[in-house]
């Protein structure tokens, strides 16, 4: 798993490149931890992120809970087909867990 980080500022910007499964998670939630407290955005461009399995929906959940008690702003883009539908199936077998939220038009791209 390769993943850049660019701080613009105030946003930080993780785009991860291949698979985010349980081998990439811990390297993940690290790079994030690392953060200055000046940052005030995080946005996940999952673009390059081919392939996601519960690990990803793990990394999503830490980050929308991670965000809200840090008082940063949530964004996640780029959803390719395999992510997207992921989280589509989530939100549909288990809709308590706001999974809409990280789909296009949801919750969070509408406070963004």
């Amino acid at each position: 798993m390769i993943f850049t980080v660019t701080d613009a500022g105030v946003t930080a910007v993780f785009t991860p490149h291949g698979e985010i499964d349980s081998d990439s998670l811990p390297d993940l939630l690290s790079a994030v931890h690392m953060l200055p407290e000046s940052v005030t955005g995080v946005t996940w461009d999952l673009r390059e992120a081919r392939y996601m399995d519960v690990a990803g929906l793990h990394l999503l959940v830490h980050q929308r809970s991670a965000c809200q008690e840090a008082g940063r702003i949530l964004t996640v883009v780029g959803l390719g087909r395999q992510p997207q539908r992921l989280l589509e199936l989530a939100w549909e077998l288990f809709p308590a867990g706001r999974w809409g939220d990280f789909l296009p038009g949801g919750l969070l791209a509408a406070a963004g």
